[in-house]
């Protein structure tokens, strides 16, 4: 896979934190910006994936049946404490 080289403007603060992380990891600055861009965008695909799921629950709820019978069940086994 190709790379293409961005310009990311960071503050002195950040980079130094980046390059001694780097130097701790045995790795480089950009390296670790690569895996920070990953970890966002696929933090990004399983939060949408979240919203969707919760859609699909509002748009087609639990079967009402299978709702009042769990909800029977749980009644009939409450300890008596």
């Amino acid at each position: 896979m190709g790379r293409r080289e961005v310009l990311v403007q960071l503050d002195d603060d950040l980079v130094t934190r980046l390059d001694r992380l780097a130097a701790e990891r045995g790795t480089s600055r950009s390296e670790l910006l690569r895996r920070g861009a990953v970890a966002v965008l696929d933090a990004e695909e399983l939060r949408r994936a979240d919203v969707e799921l919760q859609a699909a629950y509002r748009w087609t709820p639990q079967d009402p049946v299978i709702v009042e019978v769990a909800g029977r069940l749980g009644v009939e086994t409450i300890p008596n404490w």
